[in-house]
């Protein structure tokens, strides 16, 4: 970049980019777009159904959203993405307790459907999120990109845009794992869990409205790819582009790496 850029629009393909000064201003500015769509489908539906990311690139996203007091929360059925394959469900690092205490806790859901990586059964727990995914059609995604491009846990080596599942069994690489040490989240490599499940990529892709979350330098080279890669599973994130209503949200140094910005079609 050649300039910094302050709450620049742009689009690539069919997705639109928005580019902040702070990832405080773009974590807000995501929460009060999803806060009105949701009023925005309350009005039509009965129940609005949404899939939550879970990561510290979502923290200022979420902790804007759970303040959102013109919201009838008990009209909102919630999901999440994926989860680690046998850690405990209080771990800090456990997606679903992430989740439980920065959102799910604070508002009045009408219901909170967690995924379970320590059931005894992980293909029947796969078939019964799924079931409850067909059931409750998804209508809002917010989620982030990941260093390797991976959406949820749907890294490089198993992200199919044709997935005929809904939800699976994976394994992390280790791309994807070290993330979790560079987020913090864990304080070595071997401590990363190896497995986890996911929401497969045409699931999430379902949801009628994505909102992608992505600040942070960590993410500069994956918002790169991205944007200005070709849209291949190599690189998972570029399927956004092809979503008929999404958002990229990012700050100045996630749209570090980003060389012709005036270039995308």
């Amino acid at each position: 970049m050649k300039e910094k850029l302050k709450k620049y629009e742009m689009k690539a393909g069919n997705l639109e980019i928005q580019i902040f000064d702070t990832r405080q201003e773009m974590g807000a500015t995501a929460a009060k777009t999803v806060a009105t769509k949701i009023q925005e489908l309350l009005k039509t539906k009965e129940f609005v159904n949404i899939i939550f990311a879970a990561a510290p690139s979502q923290n200022e996203f979420l902790s804007v959203l759970a303040e959102e007091k013109n919201i009838a929360w008990e009209r909102v059925n919630a999901f999440h993405m994926d989860e680690y394959v046998g850690l405990p469900n209080d771990a800090p690092q456990n997606f679903g307790y992430f989740l439980k205490t920065r959102l799910f806790d604070k508002i009045p859901l009408h219901a909170v459907h967690y995924l379970n990586g320590n059931a005894t059964d992980i293909t029947a727990e796969c078939d019964r999120y799924a079931k409850l995914l067909t059931d409750f059609p998804t209508d809002i995604v917010c989620l982030g990109i990941g260093e390797n491009c991976h959406l949820a846990f749907n890294d490089p080596h198993v992200a199919f845009f044709d997935d005929e599942l809904i939800v699976k069994q994976v394994s992390l690489d280790d791309a994807c794992r070290q993330q979790q040490v560079n987020d913090a989240c864990f304080e070595s490599f071997d401590e990363v869990p190896t497995h986890a499940l996911t929401v497969t990529i045409p699931a999430l892709l379902k949801a009628k409205y994505a909102y992608a979350i992505v600040p942070g330098i960590k993410k500069a080279e994956a918002v790169q790819h991205t944007l200005e890669d070709e849209i291949s599973e190599k690189y998972p994130s570029t399927i956004l582009r092809n979503h008929s209503d999404a958002i990229l949200y990012i700050d100045q140094d996630s749209a570090g790496r980003l060389t012709e910005i005036s270039s995308y079609k």
